[in-house]
């Protein structure tokens, strides 16, 4: 999930600073995931935004979560040359993807709606957390981030300790990095045109220089780095 472009701080996550409230979960619990405006636009349309407190909202880019992969989805694709966990699927379409080009490929995601879709989609999927227990735990070859899926849960590095937990010795992470130079953990929630919003949860916004600092006290190595217009990515390799 893409999150809002505000001026950066913090970059080294060594000295950032977090604007999580103690009461913000992990990450929604089970009536938000099939109520909040996410859910809603998913299953029915229109736009849904996420705010931070005190800042201004963003449109989601909820089309194109929904639509087939394009040029920037390809150039992760092309690395999962192995069975994928896809962190985050929602609506699917890179799992998808990883299907039809005859990638063994399991999506996960909390939201049931998202799940639905993602599997009308051709998509294998489940609908858990990264910090449920899962299939192939400690077997997969790649696990894929994309779409800012770093900052789930706010807390970076735990995410990476998960997803090292999950991957084969050797095993490839694909990431979609801020394209900013930032690093930070805040709480946020998901609102709509119509005054609607979800509950708060947590999430990071983490540039590839801080998940180059980041990646080796979590028993990772950054192995390539690269942008496309706007978006931007890293390969990292289990230690």
């Amino acid at each position: 999930m893409t999150l809002v472009r505000e001026p950066e701080r913090g970059a080294d996550p060594a000295n950032a600073r977090s604007d999580i409230p103690a009461d913000a979960p992990t990450h929604l619990g089970t009536e938000a995931r099939t109520t909040d405006p996410y859910a809603l636009a998913l299953r029915d349309g229109g736009a849904v935004y996420v705010r931070r407190h005190g800042h201004r909202r963003q449109r989601l880019e909820l089309a194109r979560w929904c639509a087939e992969p394009d040029t920037a989805d390809d150039t992760m694709l092309a690395r999962c040359t192995g069975p994928t966990l896809d962190v985050g699927c929602g609506p699917g379409r890179l799992a998808a993807a990883l299907s039809r080009r005859g990638v063994t490929a399991l999506g996960v995601d909390p939201v049931p709606t998202a799940v639905a879709r993602a599997r009308t989609a051709g998509a294998t999927a489940l609908c858990r957390s990264v910090f449920d227990p899962l299939p192939g735990e400690g077997r997969w070859a790649v696990a894929l981030l994309a779409d800012g899926n770093i900052g789930i849960g706010g807390d970076p590095g735990g995410l990476l300790d998960r997803i090292h937990g999950l991957l084969a010795p050797g095993g490839l992470l694909v990431v979609e990095t801020d394209p900013q130079d930032v690093y930070e953990r805040f709480a946020a929630r998901v609102e709509d045109d119509r005054g609607s919003h979800g509950g708060a949860f947590r999430w990071a916004r983490v540039g590839t220089p801080a998940l180059r600092r980041l990646a080796p006290t979590h028993h990772f190595t950054v192995t390539d780095t690269w942008t496309h217009p706007g978006r931007a990515f890293a390969t990292l390799r289990r230690s």
